[in-house]
């Protein structure tokens, strides 16, 4: 399982297994470390991008001129819909998870408009425990008690990071709070079609459902957007496909346990990036808290890893 990258179009799309592949030495960790680093630089920039971006426009139309542009990006590669179409049940899943990432994504865009680009970031860490919380709760999985610490502790990382009670809680903060668990939803059922239909196909109508979903949306408070602004956006979906790459990469060259902690220094990036380009200011509770959130959902990740090598076959658990 992966943590929610800076962009959400991610977050269905970024890992659906943990990495399968015999490991091979040094050479393979230092592979890994080095396509998850440039991960975290592309989601960043993503995250920079809609920040930029998001104070202008509504969130719902930035949110959907973004998936409009990855659809365009990810039909070509689209041929395995017309190899194995789904069926009636599946298409189902297929709307109903694109409903689930489609709000997410408007509440993701809200919140990169209203609070601290490292803010935004560290409380994205907290999906993964929603994801376990939703397995246990859906899927009957079973919670050991070490699980169930982990979630404990990322759920008091969250807290360190938005501090209720020492400070007012915003609707930027509550709006990514209320993100975390539509996208755990997406992913567990992104993890119930890996079973049987492409990666590509996965990734692509989730693309095309989150686009229906958010025009309406988009279209009850439309601002013409410039040809500047449809640049930057028609730019985050070029970053947003490269990290699908790039991290589908990672977990191929090396074990999840080397390549989930890498992704803290997205919150490394994020902050410096809200420092240098946005003049926001260093929080350090967001950094300890962070710290923490990612601790967990990297325990987590490596339960899961450890589960899924003693129970299942690798080729069922296509990544997206």
């Amino acid at each position: 399982m992966s943590r929610v990258p800076a962009d959400p179009a991610s977050a269905a799309a970024a890992a659906e297994k943990p990495s399968t592949a015999p490991y091979r030495g040094p050479d393979d960790v230092r592979a890994g470390v080095f396509w998850m680093v440039t991960t975290t630089l592309l989601f960043v920039c993503v995250t920079g991008i809609v920040r930029h971006v998001g104070s202008s426009l509504p969130a719902a139309e930035t949110a959907f001129l973004r998936y409009l542009f990855g659809l365009v990006l990810i039909l070509p590669f689209m041929g395995g819909l017309r190899k194995n179409r789904p069926d009636r049940r599946t298409w189902w899943v297929f709307g109903a998870r694109g409903v689930l990432h489609g709000l997410g994504v408007v509440l993701w865009f809200y919140a990169m408009a209203r609070i601290p680009i490292a803010e935004v970031t560290a409380l994205g860490y907290i999906t993964p425990i929603f994801v376990t919380i939703g397995a246990a709760v859906f899927l009957r999985e079973t919670l050991r008690l070490r699980r169930v610490a982990a979630v404990g502790v990322g759920l008091l990382g969250a807290m360190i990071i938005i501090r209720p009670g020492f400070q007012e809680i915003n609707s930027g903060q509550l709006a990514q709070l209320a993100a975390a668990p539509l996208f755990a939803g997406s992913y567990l059922m992104a993890k119930r079609l890996t079973s049987n239909q492409d990666s590509a196909v996965i990734v692509g109508l989730l693309s095309g459902f989150v686009t229906i979903t958010l025009f309406p949306l988009a279209l009850a408070q439309w601002q013409t957007p410039s040809l500047e602004q449809l640049a930057w956006l028609a730019l985050t979906a070029v970053f947003a496909t490269g990290g699908h790459y790039t991290m589908t990469r990672a977990i191929q060259a090396a074990p999840i346990t080397v390549t989930q902690p890498v992704q803290f220094l997205q919150l490394v990036w994020a902050t410096a990036l809200g420092i240098i380009v946005f003049g926001e200011a260093l929080d350090p509770y967001v950094i300890v808290g962070g710290g923490i959130v990612v601790a967990a959902a990297t325990f987590i990740s490596h339960r899961e890893a450890m589960a899924a090598r003693q129970t299942t076959p690798p080729a069922a658990a296509t990544k997206l």
